[in-house]
């Protein structure tokens, strides 16, 4: 295919995608009005009137979730208004969640990787692995690195931020690779630019998995089987299933896409130097970098120590309940936010980061996770999720902690590929949670397993904010965004439900 025939079909996607997204948001204005009536005035007589209310209030706020209508914040704003309004619950039940220790972790964490943002410490990684002799001019090897230091990165700051970062930089390769075509007629594969724009944003999603705090469905996931089932699962343990999910994935990842898209030559003369020229403008070290460092140190070690704790002392020694009780995660990601403020920044008498810059976070998440857990555990109080579970337990072919753990997983993969990861684990998990109660089974499993897969999703350009960012490139055609991003969501179901099943029960 030729650079004209490939920049007409991708003109074609991109107005075939626009019109799509253009009918989908006007028709979240007139479905989540009907479906809302729709529910409240049908008679449910075995629902008490809180939960009949309630069930109108989430189907509404799911259509027009996926429909996008709105700022999902706004929709999640107006849900719980709406649960205060209509009698669902009082105002201090339905606005609690808005205050949960896990909104705190959000903010302290998006600080903290803001400050990393701002202060380029993100480019200073990627730039500095890229630049690695073992990389060279070799392809293949520049796609791994590329991808492994987004995956990694992705574990620490948002998806999106991390897909923004990595795009730029990924965009300058490909331009270089292209003006070296010209320079020297040796001819690139095209489709070699696709891989290193898919796994900007595959890799992303992935690397998000590796840690609690690393995209908002794990966080939203954690407070669903914290408060609904009674279990903490501390920032280390996390990681002993996250980060083996992400290595799994991410290899699965890079071998395909090298062998689907290969670059065509086994060399690129050049690009080493490049790389090394783009990592030399950064310069040394700054002040401000290196107090970032140290926050974002202090941190981590904070929310990594209880775990080591345990595996050392065990997780009913009195030091590993002194340290967890006392040091949650919230307050190690706040207490490496607030150091910001006290370390020097570059300039004489500046901070590593000020409240102009702080405030720049993304209070969207933070109020779309309080509405959306405010939602789930209203449906529990109510007995609404206990209706859906028995409901759906009839419907559902699948049944016991391993089957219900396969379907959770499967149905997660699905709704996010037609709503944002956040709104999927929102909706998912506490059905889940439901589900698992009415069969009398455990739902821990099938809950963490729902959490994880939401994240997934690697299809469309609106199942996740990564994918419409790298889509918007003009290097990724609509059908192969599909094909690829299909297989990654099969490995993504196969490895989640082996790795849950088999290191879950360890952390329980």
């Amino acid at each position: 295919m030729s650079v004209k025939d490939l920049d007409l079909e991708l003109e074609d996607d991109g107005r075939v995608t626009g019109r799509f997204d253009a009918w989908r948001n006007r028709a979240g204005f007139f479905l989540a009005p009907f479906v809302f009536l729709m529910i409240w005035l049908m008679p449910m007589p075995s629902l008490k009137p809180e939960a009949h209310s309630l069930a109108a209030i989430i189907a509404a706020v799911v259509v027009m979730w996926i429909c996008e209508s709105l700022p999902m914040p706004v929709t999640a704003l107006i849900g719980a208004a709406l649960c205060i309004f209509l009698q669902v619950a009082d105002a201090k039940s339905v606005l609690a969640p808005f205050a949960d220790p896990l909104i705190f972790l959000f903010i302290g964490s998006f600080i903290l990787a803001r400050a990393i943002f701002l202060h380029d410490l993100d480019k200073r990684l990627a730039y500095g692995v890229l630049s690695l002799k073992w990389i060279g001019a070799k392809p293949s090897r520049i796609l791994f690195a590329f991808g492994a230091v987004t995956a990694f990165i992705s574990g620490w700051i948002s998806n999106t931020a991390t897909t923004a970062m990595m795009f730029a930089i990924g965009l300058s390769i490909i331009h270089f690779l292209f003006k070296h075509e010209k320079e020297t007629g040796i001819k690139i594969n095209r489709n070699y630019a696709t891989a290193l724009m898919l796994i900007t944003s595959f890799a992303a999603s992935i690397g998000g998995l590796a840690t609690p705090i690393g995209t908002p469905p794990n966080v939203i996931g954690l407070g669903f089987i914290r408060n609904l089932l009674g279990v903490e699962i501390p920032f280390f343990s996390w990681m002993l299933i996250g980060v083996p999910v992400v290595i799994f994935l991410y290899i699965f990842l890079y071998l395909y896409l090298n062998h689907l898209a290969p670059a065509g030559v086994k060399e690129i003369q050049g690009s080493a130097e490049m790389i090394a020229r783009e990592r030399d403008e950064l310069g040394k070290w700054t002040r401000a970098q290196k107090s970032t460092v140290i926050a974002f140190g202090t941190a981590v070690f904070l929310w990594v120590f209880s775990g080591v704790v345990a595996l050392v002392a065990g997780d009913a020694s009195p030091l590993y309940k002194t340290i967890s009780t006392r040091v949650p995660e919230a307050v190690g990601a706040l207490t490496g936010a607030m150091l910001l403020f006290f370390l020097p920044g570059n300039a004489k008498g500046e901070k590593a980061i000020t409240w102009s810059e702080a405030q720049k976070i993304d209070w969207g998440v933070v109020l779309l996770y309080g509405g959306g857990f405010a939602l789930g555990v209203l449906s529990f109080q109510t007995g609404l999720a206990e209706a859906i579970g028995r409901n759906l337990t009839e419907l559902l072919p699948l049944s016991g902690e391993f089957g219900l753990l396969v379907a959770s997983v499967i149905v997660a993969i699905l709704l996010s590929e037609t709503t944002s990861n956040t709104a999927s684990a929102n909706m998912v998990v506490p059905v889940v949670i439901a589900i698992a109660q009415v069969q009398g089974v455990d739902p821990f499993m099938p809950a963490l397993g729902a959490t994880m897969a939401a994240s997934l999703g690697f299809m469309l350009p609106v199942s996740t904010p990564c994918n419409a960012v790298v889509y918007g490139s003009g290097y990724i055609p609509l059908m192969k965004m599909i094909r690829y991003g299909i297989l990654l969501d099969i490995a993504g179901a196969i490895v989640i439900i082996a790795l849950v099943s088999l290191i879950a029960p360890m952390i329980r």
